[in-house]
């Protein structure tokens, strides 16, 4: 019998199922379908996974309930405030020095980190009462402020989970060195991300990457033989880091250049409107269609007929930037060619040349360029489509990766 097996196999004899607090700023949330698999896959590793959502969401997910945090909860620390300082100064006075000595990256991340700082407040006596197992926060900000307060008030032990936004975003979380001190580990599912972390000071020895994962491998469809017509995608929020404007360019390029084709650019946003203002100065309205939110089987039909995904992320003013999205190995196990911009983790998945194309983003004329030549060399295609999908079936096993990261929370349960 396999290690971790043997460890959950004594924590089921001991107590049952062991019972893992998930702490989420909004679940479940469509555009988060990673988190999705991993609670999924955690449930199917055999532990009692109990989900709270900080912030939307709510409801049900995978046929158990999601606690949403009620904002009218929060009238609770008229009270709990005056104890805890009173109580409790160990906690509330570092919070309190914190507060004032130092300022936060910005006004949403501040009410970020007050959401997961008055979440625990308000769920640290039920918390006590009943202690999960485990507490793990799926990402560093108002949920890892949760469970770092907990961990303070209640000596609960946790983990969490550190994404691209919660690292860079202006210049990263507000108190993210603290609550990543305390945490008894950290996930982050990119090279990228482990290296920034390290940069920022974490202990490298507490951070496990380990990325995320396909839960199946559908068959990789067979290559168009007529792309005379090209049918291009791209799956992304419409928010800055995204880099839309320059694939609008380099559609208008290609629209130049004589080359047919129809682009799906798949998701909702902020930017939507500036957008569309640029298809209509660019005369891109019938060729190229900003279809708002699908579902997984609507986009599952586009990468379906797609011959090849853009991804043209940047660095947002923000400092914000992709990691390595799910679309994209999504895509390359699906048989669809990927150009991506060197801007995120996605240079992880995709080497130039190999398992796809990586290219500038302030060059729409080489991006017109190699999507031009997809049209033909179809051994060269066919190459890069079948080490791409290598790449994925290596390193973004489902399985194989959720029971790396039940391994871990097994491992410290019954430490």
């Amino acid at each position: 019998m396999a290690r971790f097996d043997w460890v959950v196999s004594v924590l089921v004899v001991r107590s049952g199922s062991p019972r893992i607090a998930y702490l989420f700023t909004t679940f479940p949330q469509p555009t988060e379908t990673f988190l999705q698999r991993e609670v999924t896959a955690m449930i199917g590793q055999g532990f009692e996974v109990e989900m709270y959502s900080l912030f939307g969401g709510g409801g049900t997910f995978a046929g158990r309930s999601v606690t949403k945090f009620s904002m009218w909860r929060l009238i609770e620390l008229i009270w709990i405030i005056p104890w805890v300082a009173v109580s409790r100064w160990d906690v509330f006075g570092i919070l309190w020095h914190g507060l004032w000595t130092r300022r936060a990256p910005g006004w949403l991340n501040f009410w970020e980190n007050m959401l997961g700082a008055g979440f625990a407040g308000v769920f640290y006596p039920s918390f006590r009462r009943n202690p999960p197992d485990w507490i793990h926060a799926a990402w560093s900000g108002a949920p890892a402020t949760a469970a770092w307060i907990l961990n303070r008030l209640n000596r609960q032990p946790y983990s969490a989970a550190a994404h691209a936004y919660d690292i860079y975003e202006h210049g990263g979380d507000w108190w993210l060195l603290e609550k990543l001190a305390d945490a008894r580990f950290i996930h982050t599912s990119t090279a990228m991300g482990e290296t920034s972390l390290i940069e920022k000071g974490v202990d490298a020895a507490k951070i496990h990457l380990i990325r995320r994962g396909m839960e199946d491998f559908p068959p990789c469809r067979p290559l168009r033989a007529d792309r005379s017509h090209l049918n291009l995608v791209c799956i992304a929020r419409l928010v800055a880091k995204k880099g839309l404007d320059h694939q609008l360019e380099t559609y208008g390029v290609l629209r130049d250049q004589g080359v047919n084709f129809t682009a799906h650019i798949i998701g909702e946003g902020p930017e939507r409107r500036r957008l569309e203002r640029q298809l209509v100065k660019l005369n891109l309205g019938d060729r190229v269609h900003l279809t708002g939110h699908l579902d997984q089987a609507e986009v599952w039909q586009h990468l379906g007929a797609a011959d090849a995904l853009l991804h043209t992320g940047v660095i947002a003013p923000s400092g914000d930037r992709d990691g390595l999205p799910n679309v994209i190995p999504e895509a390359m196990i699906a048989g669809v060619l990927v150009l991506t911009s060197p801007h995120a983790a996605t240079t992880e998945a995709i080497s130039d040349g190999q398992t796809g194309w990586v290219l500038p983003v302030g060059q729409p004329e080489l991006w017109a360029s190699r999507l031009s030549a997809l049209q033909g060399a179809t051994d060269e295609i066919d190459q890069v489509r079948q080490a791409a999908r290598a790449w994925v079936e290596a390193n973004y096993n489902g399985a194989r990766n959720a029971a790396r990261l039940s391994s871990l929370f097994a491992k410290e349960i019954s430490s």
